[in-house]
């Protein structure tokens, strides 16, 4: 639960601002979204693996 203090005198734009800022960075919404539904581990593994030689593969193409 994030708690947002706001301050005396203002704007309660700014405070939400700040709010929709801490739920970005803390990625709460993503972890709520991704636990709509199921997903087995071994999709889940499948996942990591293909964005790991996703990722392995540009830094092979950076090197050269």
């Amino acid at each position: 639960m994030l708690i947002i203090p706001v301050k005396e005198g203002e704007n309660i734009d700014r405070a939400l601002k700040r709010y929709k800022r801490k739920t970005r960075n803390t990625k709460l919404l993503n972890l709520l979204r991704e636990n709509k539904q199921y997903t087995k581990k071994s999709v889940k593994r499948r996942k990591q693996k293909g964005k790991a030689s996703y990722i392995q593969h540009l830094r092979d193409q950076e090197d050269q």
